[in-house]
């Protein structure tokens, strides 16, 4: 077996890969171009768990796509986000609308699908063998979360035979289609609560209660970053970076008097700029400064505990934006009122959503468990140390 590893530099002259950013300076779109209609402006935001989210994305007008001249994404690219959050990776598939890259996002294109599988080019951008390039890269720049269009042509692509890439694209599929079953009976069971609440909410009784006495609410505690580690030594911490991917990036074996430890499906929420409370859908970690914890005490469990957060934080927030960083803090906390059901409204609304906010934290747990499972084989098999043969027989058992 030869060595598979070309450089993007290289598969760009022979024409067979296509990397492009999107459009700076005097192209890209002005902002009275953006608006609910037109081509989508795809950021690193709208990148989500492999998929691009054409629908919430921000879409330019038809002048401001005429005038740009490169990002221009098209079905069957890959698109790798490299300044902010750097190393998001989704799939733009067959009858994709039109879109187009933002200076925060490069499309990476099979110009030749018989030399690169292009659902294959999708798999080894997420692996642990291009992450940990780019994360290179991004180290070596002047600007922090940062990888320019010159430093992803350094990297290095594995290109093995088009009939062992299709294979291995096939085996990472089966693990991607139940990653994509337990994300979609989650968002269902997840939009279940929130109905359910508002019908609590609309029971008679209804009433309104200080937040400090309806719930009990923790604040994380200062790790030191010096202690931070990403060998996976000590426990895993939650930042409020961590909230959005549910995967803690760093570990400490720092030990403090208060620190509190969060479980899968606690509620949590972020302190700076967005105050959103969710469910803690990554595995148990200690709870970082700027990031709160929050426990009923009225009863209905953590869905009650999210459902009733959500408004007041976000109006928190509506009227800290325009801040430099909207910061959340006790004093905040202490002016909010909730809007609370009354209490057989919350018995029974806590019978209804706690099956369901158990599903969701169990699919959570599937797909992590899946996607473990995919990093694992997809370096053994690029590297031809596991036959596609084991590996589907290993997945088979798996789901």
């Amino acid at each position: 077996m030869g060595d598979w590893r070309r450089t993007v530099k290289d598969l760009e002259k022979e024409g067979t890969l296509l990397v492009q950013d999107g459009n700076h300076g005097e192209y890209r779109p002005r902002p009275a171009e953006f608006g609910d209609v037109g081509t989508a402006f795809i950021r690193a935001a709208d990148l989500k768990e492999g998929r691009i989210l054409f629908e919430s994305a921000q879409k330019i007008n038809g002048i401001a796509r005429d005038r740009v001249r490169k990002g221009i994404g098209a079905s069957n690219d890959v698109i790798l986000s490299h300044k902010g959050t750097v190393g998001k990776v989704s799939f733009a598939p067959a009858g994709s609308p039109p879109f187009v890259c933002s200076p925060q996002t490069t499309f990476w294109r099979s110009m030749d699908h018989d030399v690169i599988d292009p659902m294959y080019l999708y798999a080894f951008l997420r692996s642990d063998s291009f992450q940990v390039q780019l994360r290179s890269r991004e180290n070596e720049s002047d600007m922090a979360g940062y990888v320019s269009l010159t430093e992803q042509r350094r990297l290095q692509v594995t290109v093995p035979p088009i009939d062992l890439q299709r294979a291995i694209a096939g085996v990472l599929e089966v693990l991607d289609g139940r990653i994509n079953a337990s994300e979609r009976i989650a968002s269902i069971a997840d939009e279940l609560i929130r109905c359910i609440y508002s019908s609590a909410l609309a029971a008679p009784g209804a009433r309104e209660m200080a937040l400090f006495d309806a719930m009990d609410i923790a604040f994380g505690a200062p790790f030191a970053s010096s202690d931070f580690n990403s060998k996976g030594n000590g426990r895993p911490l939650l930042r409020i970076r961590d909230l959005k991917t549910f995967r803690p990036q760093v570990w400490t074996t720092q030990q403090l008097d208060k620190e509190l430890m969060v479980a899968p499906g606690d509620t949590v929420a972020g302190m700076d700029a967005e105050f959103r409370p969710t469910f803690w859908l990554g595995e148990s970690a200690l709870l970082n400064q700027r990031v709160l914890h929050a426990r009923s005490l009225v009863g209905g469990g953590e869905s009650l505990c999210r459902e009733a957060l959500r408004g007041p934080l976000a109006m928190v927030e509506g009227y800290k934006t325009g801040t430099t960083v909207a910061h959340l803090n006790k004093r905040d906390l202490a002016t909010v009122l909730l809007e609370i059901p009354s209490a057989d409204a919350i018995s029974s609304f806590e019978a209804a959503t706690k099956p369901l906010h158990e599903r969701i934290v169990a699919c959570a747990a599937e797909a992590r468990a899946a996607a473990a499972l995919r990093d694992t084989l997809l370096p053994q098999l690029m590297s031809g140390k596991l036959r596609v043969r084991d590996a589907e027989r290993i997945v088979e058992d798996a789901v």
